[in-house]
């Protein structure tokens, strides 16, 4: 097997000023004084980054001229939603014509000519492995063409860089923040450069087909493996795989027994994928043995780049995706624009870059299963990518999915310098399926991190947010007793430094959380059958808990600060009683706060 690169990206070595005076990144560097004093100097130097759109030479590769044919649709029974029962859908008939190779002969004669555009025409095409983007090349969709991935996960274990034997070729990539060598997602780059996929409007549609009936008989689909509508008992993530070690002592001989024995815990399902690949990171192992794939579980991401730098992804609609819908990885200058997003699958996350740097989300709609955009950066011991930084969202619309703007969970090596403005958290499904929460940043003694200079500015929610709580869940004898806290859902900013404690057995990295300014927010009441209300909490701060740590004694575990709260209405909160949680908070600033009928202007710490 090939090495496998896990630097940090070239450009990025000697982050922070290095970074910011990189070609074409002066701008950063010219306004960082201006910064000090309004900190949007800088969001607005990142925007005009992306003032140039990328250029590719003037040829196209129609994929049909490589032999691809459209394929007829048939209606088949599988599932739009993972939280609703099965319906009836469309996929590609039986025996449709297979376009993968066109699809990468095409890109292929791109790159050897120096790049161009490939054109994939109206129709509908299927398509049996995933779609690989080169350097300098454009992978365009014409109006009304819609690409269908097989379900079938062998296909995407056929084409990767890495042969893993019985596992499959498998593709270098990043799960819930560990590295790995796994499926190859359905659209996928690996250290390429001046790389686009656009769509001309909404009609230009990648279908991942996650709620279709596998093509193998299995009898599953993507989203069952998350458990979610499973048939069966085994083919899920989060039951024990016999295909994973039974101990890591073997895989990570230099550990002591102790630390073994807390990485694997006491309950024998850190086997399971979700836990074993997590425990791999913390036990070190390397990512060359981190080997997933066939006999797994680990679902693919629909769109990840990987180490890629100049990357366009605008104007088309995804559906059913079969895990996060798109996932840059240690990606600079990341343009995400004009994006719909319809999914509404298990783990359904809209947009997750993860440790990344210059990125700029603007005109996208997000109807997700998960968060709607998740910002991230490595989780355990993989911070080798650094963090992600210098981040704008603005003048979207959010409609379902658990938070609005979501930075983490997975956030070991930090986040920082996240502008968020101009956003219409819509809100649109609030009877039947709402949005968790607007503002949310969610972390743990496992995940740790930093998150610093995050600002957020003029959202509206026209309908709320969840008006009934989704409780913490806290580990037995804490501070806070259970279903007092609404952190998983039901206020409008949450600030969630113990996110399910629970899930990991190693807690020993204490998160930090400074400099977090949030202003102009306009909540509305929704009518619900007993009240008018806008959420279920106004805000809910829980900073790092103490008794979640299970590392060595004596470690510090700092209170969250310089967190402020500006000029802004939250509408009616159901809890009157109690409208905001606060703790392990030193000096959050509410200035000109409408909550109900009053108005309230305070420093408080608890």
């Amino acid at each position: 097997m090939q090495a496998i690169d896990t630097r940090r990206r070239a450009l990025l070595k000697g982050a922070g000023a290095a970074a910011l005076l990189a070609p074409g990144a002066s701008a950063l560097a010219d306004t960082a004084a201006k910064a000090a004093a309004d900190p949007w100097t800088r969001a607005e130097a990142i925007i005009g980054k992306f003032a140039t759109p990328l250029a590719f030479p003037k040829r196209d590769y129609a994929i049909t001229t490589f032999g691809a044919k459209p394929c007829a649709m048939s209606k088949a029974r599988g599932f739009l939603d993972s939280e609703q029962g099965p319906t009836e859908l469309l996929t590609p008939s039986p025996g449709s014509h297979d376009c993968h190779p066109a699809i990468r002969d095409a890109i292929a004669a791109a790159s050897k000519a120096g790049g161009g555009r490939v054109v994939i025409p109206a129709g509908n095409w299927y398509c049996k492995g995933p779609i690989v983007l080169l350097s300098n090349v454009h992978v365009h969709l014409a109006a009304n063409a819609q690409v269908c991935f097989s379900a079938n996960p062998a296909d995407y274990a056929k084409h990767g860089e890495y042969d893993c034997g019985a596992n499959g070729k498998l593709s270098l990539s990043r799960w819930q923040g560990n590295d790995c060598l796994n499926y190859t997602p359905l659209v996928y780059a690996h250290n390429q450069r001046n790389i686009a996929l656009t769509g001309e409007d909404w009609t230009s549609t990648l279908n991942g087909q996650g709620g279709v009936t596998f093509e193998d008989g299995s009898g599953d689909n993507w989203w069952a493996w998350s458990g979610k509508n499973a048939t069966s008992p085994t083919a899920r993530q989060g039951v024990v795989n016999p295909a994973n070690a039974a101990s890591l002592s073997a895989l990570a001989p230099q550990l002591p027994e102790a630390e073994l024995a807390l990485i694997q815990g006491a309950n024998p399902n850190w086997r399971s994928d979700e836990k074993f690949l997590p425990a791999l990171s913390e036990a070190r192992v390397a990512i060359g043995k981190r080997v997933f794939g066939k006999g797994h579980f680990l679902r693919p991401c629909m769109v990840e780049f990987v180490g890629c730098s100049d990357v366009l992804m605008r104007g088309y609609q995804v559906l059913a995706s079969p895990f996060w819908l798109h996932h840059p990885v240690n990606c600079r200058n990341v343009h995400f624009s004009k994006v719909k997003m319809e999914s509404m699958g298990p783990n359904s996350d809209g947009f997750d870059p993860e440790s990344c740097e210059t990125v700029l989300v603007d005109g996208c709609l997000f109807n997700t299963g998960d968060d709607c955009i998740a910002i991230k950066a490595g989780k355990g011991t993989d911070t080798q990518y650094g963090p992600t930084r210098d981040v704008v969202i603005q003048n979207s619309v959010m409609n379902s999915g658990h938070g609005a703007i979501t930075l983490g969970s997975e956030m070991a090596a930090g986040i920082e310098h996240v502008y968020a403005q101009h956003l219409e958290i819509r809100n649109m499904h609030w009877a039947s399926d709402p949005l968790g929460t607007a503002v949310r940043m969610k972390t743990n003694m496992n995940r740790g991190g930093y998150l610093r200079h995050f600002y957020v500015r003029d959202l509206v929610l026209p309908n709320g947010v969840r008006t009934k709580a989704g409780f913490y869940k806290p580990i037995e004898g804490g501070p806070i007793p259970p279903r007092t806290v609404s952190s998983g859902g039901g206020a409008v900013i949450t600030i969630d430094c113990d996110y399910t404690p629970g899930f990991d057995n190693v807690r020993t990295r204490p998160p930090r959380v400074s400099d977090v300014h949030i202003s102009d927010i306009r909540v509305s009441n929704v009518k619900t059958g007993d009240g008018a209300y806008s959420s279920y909490q106004a805000f809910v701060i829980l900073g790092p808990v103490a008794h979640s740590y299970n590392g060595a004694a004596g470690a510090p575990v700092p209170p969250l600060t310089d967190i402020s709260i500006r000029d802004c209405d939250f509408g009616t909160p159901r809890n009157a009683d109690q409208p905001w949680f606060i703790h392990n908070v030193r000096g959050l600033t509410l200035t000109n706060v409408k909550i109900g009928e009053r108005s309230h202007n305070a420093t408080l710490s608890g």
